[in-house]
């Protein structure tokens, strides 16, 4: 999966889509489970990615309850609404999933 589908995945997420539909929005070969999996390894990811954000920009002020979708806000705070795992990336210099 490219940072790219990544990316407009967690924003779909962030304006309220469910995951299922926003994995179908993108039309990917992957199976519905394959995003799934990717929403759990980011989940136990969000520790490292909170802190590399935090050094950065602190979060913005955000209604979300869920901590994923905190952190997809704080990404976007930090490096506007484009690719922002692309840009997480270049930043810091490792891989957004690990």
């Amino acid at each position: 999966m490219t940072a790219s589908l990544l990316s407009r995945l967690l924003a779909a997420l962030l304006i309220g889509a469910a995951l299922k539909s926003a994995a179908e929005a993108l039309r990917t070969p992957f199976a519905l489970e394959t995003f799934y999996r990717l929403r759990q390894g980011l989940r136990r990811r969000l520790d490292v990615i909170r802190v590399d954000l935090c050094r950065e920009k602190q979060p913005p002020a955000c209604t979300q309850a869920e901590p994923l979708l905190q952190t997809v806000a704080h990404l976007q705070a930090v490096f506007g609404e484009g690719d922002v795992v692309a840009a997480f990336q270049r930043q810091f210099q490792r891989a957004f999933l690990g």
